[in-house]
């Protein structure tokens, strides 16, 4: 619990009405099958916004306090304009879809600045550098995030279907914006996944033995093929080492590797490699679009493995493409020495 959290909580006059409030918010939010970390960031805006306003009730509140409460964000907290629309989004399925009351369509909060910033993006060595300084499983987990250019969940919540070594794509399911979308699968992977499969097989087999076999499905899939989450082709291609706790319905399941691993072997590797640039996970991403792009890939297909919903998107890789850097010339170099 965040600090924020545990000081909401701990007003007695906020804890009557906001608690039983939360409750809908969250069952609302499993209503229409919205994400972990979506329900998780709406309530903690939801809870903001209520804190902010005196811990008032929304009903109580309108237009007014919405505007107020967004442009604090932008002005007190400078906060980047996607936490702010984040944040918009959040009040605004607090109000339509679990209070059913109206919120003018006419906000107009102080808009927090959107700032051009480039993506980080490692040269050819470099990610070849990078990625020899990972080691375990990591190491075949950062190649398929390159050679693919999936998300750092994305990957991490691969299943075993979701691999087509026939047709070599990676099949990414629900990924942002709840889109699925297909992408390459390296050559340069094809053994080394398929003995990780084989090991990775012989621990659902032992899970099987033993009783615990069980994975996560989302929606109500489980629902619909209750025999699914023991089944070979359901389960995530980088399981976990340990079984743990659903905290939603207290089952015993097999989850996949927790991001903040993989977070750590590539930031510690970028450091081993002498990396002078910021890398996390995404920017194997980055770099994918642009030696893409560099190569003489169409932008619209580098869009469609990224799955950008608009091209534009795609279009900010093309302003750190060094294709046809080597043959422009310094004007300092052209100076004629006196």
């Amino acid at each position: 619990m965040s600090r924020f959290e545990s000081q909401v909580n701990n007003k007695s006059k906020y804890r009557p009405t906001a608690v039983k409030l939360m409750d809908q918010v969250h069952e609302v939010l499993r209503y229409h099958h919205y994400g972990k970390r979506t329900e998780e960031a709406y309530s903690r805006w939801i809870r903001w916004f209520i804190k902010f306003n005196g811990t008032r009730h929304p009903k109580d509140m309108g237009k007014a306090e919405v505007e107020a409460f967004l442009t604090h964000l932008a002005v007190e907290r400078h906060v980047a304009t996607s936490t702010q629309n984040q944040a918009l989004n959040g009040i605004v399925f607090l109000y339509r879809e679990v209070l059913d009351l109206p919120l003018a369509d006419d906000l107009a909060p102080v808009r927090a600045r959107r700032q051009p910033r480039l993506p980080v993006v490692l040269s050819r060595d470099e990610v070849q550098s990078l990625l020899a300084e990972i080691e375990g499983i990591h190491h075949l987990v950062a190649r398929i995030m390159y050679g693919g250019g999936l998300r750092l969940m994305e990957v991490l919540r691969l299943r075993v279907q979701d691999i087509d070594f026939g047709n070599g794509y990676i099949m990414v399911r629900a990924g942002k914006g709840d889109k699925d979308r297909s992408t390459l699968l390296p050559q340069s992977v094809r053994d080394e996944l398929e003995q990780h499969l084989q090991r990775v097989k012989h621990l659902f087999e032992r899970d099987l033995a033993e009783g615990t076999a069980n994975v996560w499905l989302p929606g109500a899939l489980a629902k619909k093929y209750p025999n699914a989450p023991k089944s070979w082709e359901w389960q995530y291609l980088f399981p976990s080492k340990s079984l743990s706790k659903d905290p939603d319905s207290g089952d015993i399941r097999r989850h996949h590797l927790g991001e903040s691993g993989l977070q750590k072997a590539i930031r510690s590797a970028s450091h081993k490699a002498g990396i002078n640039k910021r890398v996390t996970t995404h920017t194997l991403r980055h770099s994918f679009a642009t030696h893409l792009l560099e190569s003489g890939t169409n932008i619209r297909v580098v869009q469609k493995l990224l799955g950008h919903a608009d091209v534009k998107t795609t279009e900010i890789y093309t302003h750190v493409l060094q294709q046809n850097l080597g043959a422009v010339v310094s004007p300092l170099d052209s100076l004629q020495e006196s």
